[in-house]
């Protein structure tokens, strides 16, 4: 009989393992079965294994040992992506085994910042085909083409139209690459096996001239869909998405700012959905500037925040604070009035021409800066800002690398005490500004956290461990709740909830070391304490919630898988 959610089944004498109908080379060539050089003696007789692989039985740790070993030669980055990659094609248990022993040091390679580079480079080290690719071609055939989809049971989806690929861009068919590095996350911390896990990348061309240019590209050499044909576009995709996984979570991941607020809006009632861009980015940071307030004995409420960067990524920043201000009792205006938005052409005022929707509800009134004195007719811009408002939070959603200057943070400092300073963009060449400069110039006073990953940092005779504000700690544990509690919408409430739930997993000793974030080693505790956190909330406020009468904690035991082989037996 089957126990828990994944493929795990127990015989009368309480004997736990796997049925298997695969033999031979299908098995061998299944990543989510294959045992490679750890199938037992037993197993080769009974799956016609003998004379396919070395006579010598390996051990799972003997695999750990061969496997990092094989990681470690790799002389580069890319190159151990790569490595790691091929490995997840080819025996995804031992995948994750891997990368959840050594997580601190994998999680940069199988993500930020390295999958950057692997997007830019996806055509030229394309290795084996994972995930749909979906075009106007075949958008109607989505059903087909998912009945030869390896996973079944598909219940989290992350889909990209790759024109937002991090802080680089517009990445064609390549920005395949965030997907299964984001679904990567969802199995590593919050357990979703890989089988109920599905990456898609929608190829509806793309406007950058040097894969247009590249023989070697693999996309649609074409420029990019746009206006009412992408948002039909759009539209026939999410009817495939209910129609064939109707269990589904879908993620939105790295659209243009634009499309990224268009398509959140327009189907957030759809089905349950949410884009990590603006919500998990905004639920981190949130999370971030509390336990930053905890360290300076502060609230929210005592914060002027700057966010400099009006992208998605900025303005889903901008959103979650207003949520956390109105929670600790302040009105919509008086969140409002303590945040500020610039964006390239600096503070977001109301009166400019064609100002993009999703700005306005930050946008100031122009007579705010009627007194300040300008460098540039205008414009007001950063150092204008914090010259004539006492700003205390600065977060860095830019792309733009060394944009924090000494100046600023000096300045800040008649403000507070202890500025908060987060250079939020990635990869690390698009840091606003880097720790050990922070340090400097506010004296050790500055509270800091990142984007990317930075190692820790002695400054005089302090050690300092630089947090890093990565939606990982979020978004797996928003995924798992929706999951388990089967829910129809994916509301901001969750967000809200999952930023505090962060925040409060934090321990005294993190914030002694001057860090407002856990340590990623932690990944897996982090996100069972954001999805119970979600799933508590869901329970006191849905009168329908399927979870009412049952225990949380045995719920997502019951969810969790952990990479580890089983014995399998002939189906």
């Amino acid at each position: 009989m089957g126990k828990g959610k994944y493929l795990k089944w127990e015989d009368s004498e309480g004997n736990v393992f796997r049925p298997v109908s695969l033999t031979g080379n299908e098995l061998l060539n299944n990543r989510t079965l294959n045992k490679s050089t750890a199938f037992t003696y037993q197993e080769r007789e009974d799956f016609d294994l003998n004379g396919l692989l070395p006579p010598r039985v390996q051990t799972f740790e003997d695999q750990l040992k061969r496997v990092y070993q094989g990681f470690s030669s790799s002389s580069t980055d890319i190159e151990k992506y790569q490595y790691l990659r091929a490995l997840q094609d080819r025996n995804e248990t031992l995948f994750y085994a891997l990368i959840s022993r050594h997580i601190e040091e994998m999680t940069p390679i199988i993500y930020t910042p390295t999958v950057g580079k692997a997007c830019q480079e996806f055509s030229h080290r394309f290795q084996i085909a994972r995930g749909l690719y979906l075009t106007t071609d075949n958008i109607h055939d989505v059903g087909s083409m998912a009945r030869e989809f390896t996973g079944k049971d598909i219940q989290i989806i992350v889909v990209t139209d790759s024109q937002g690929i991090l802080g680089i861009g517009d990445q064609g068919v390549g920005g395949m690459g965030i997907p299964i590095g984001k679904l990567s996350l969802y199995t590593l911390g919050a357990g979703i096996h890989p089988d109920h896990c599905m990456p898609i990348a929608l190829d509806i061309g793309t406007d950058n001239q040097d894969l247009l240019a590249d023989p070697m590209y693999l996309g649609i050499p074409k420029k990019r869909l746009t206006g009412e044909p992408y948002k039909a576009f759009i539209k026939t995709f999410v009817e495939q998405v209910k129609l064939h996984f109707p269990k589904a979570v879908l993620q939105w991941e790295d659209f243009s700012k634009s499309n990224a607020f268009d398509n959140l809006s327009d189907y957030e009632d759809e089905l349950p959905s949410f884009n990590d861009d603006v919500q998990g980015t905004g639920a981190v940071v949130l999370a971030g500037v509390i336990g930053s307030t905890k360290m300076k004995g502060e609230t929210l409420v005592d914060q002027i925040y700057a966010v400099y960067g009006a992208g998605a990524g900025g303005v889903g920043v901008a959103d979650q604070i207003f949520a956390g201000l109105l929670k600790e009792g302040l009105t919509h205006q008086e969140a409002r009035d303590r945040i500020f938005i610039l964006d390239s052409r600096g503070v977001v005022f109301a009166d400019r021409e064609g100002l993009d929707e999703y700005k306005k509800r930050f946008a100031k009134p122009i007579e705010l800066a009627k007194d300040w004195q300008l460098a540039e007719t205008n414009k007001v811009g950063l150092t204008e800002l914090i010259d004539n408002v006492p700003v205390t939070v600065l977060l860095g959603c830019s792309g733009v690398g060394g944009a924090f200057k000494e100046h600023h943070i000096k300045k800040m400092l008649d403000h507070t005490p202890r500025p908060m300073i987060f250079p939020l963009s990635n990869p690390t060449s698009c840091c606003e500004a880097v720790p050990e400069d922070i340090y400097k110039w506010s004296d050790g006073q500055a509270i800091v956290a990142t984007g990317s990953p930075f190692d820790d940092l002695h400054f005089k005779d302090s050690l300092y461990r630089i947090g890093q504000g990565n939606n990982v700690f979020i978004f797996p544990g928003v995924g798992l709740a929706a999951i388990t509690a089967e829910v129809k919408k994916i509301t901001k409430d969750m967000f809200t909830t999952a930023s505090f739930a962060l925040a409060d997993y934090v321990s005294q000793e993190d914030l002694d070391a001057g860090c407002v974030f856990p340590k990623i080693s932690e990944l897996r505790d982090v996100s069972l304490h954001v999805a119970k956190a979600i799933l508590e909330q869901i329970k006191q406020t849905d009168p329908e919630c399927l979870l009412r009468d049952k225990d949380i904690t045995k719920e997502l035991a019951l969810r969790m898988w952990e990479p580890a082989y089983l014995p399998y037996r002939r189906a």
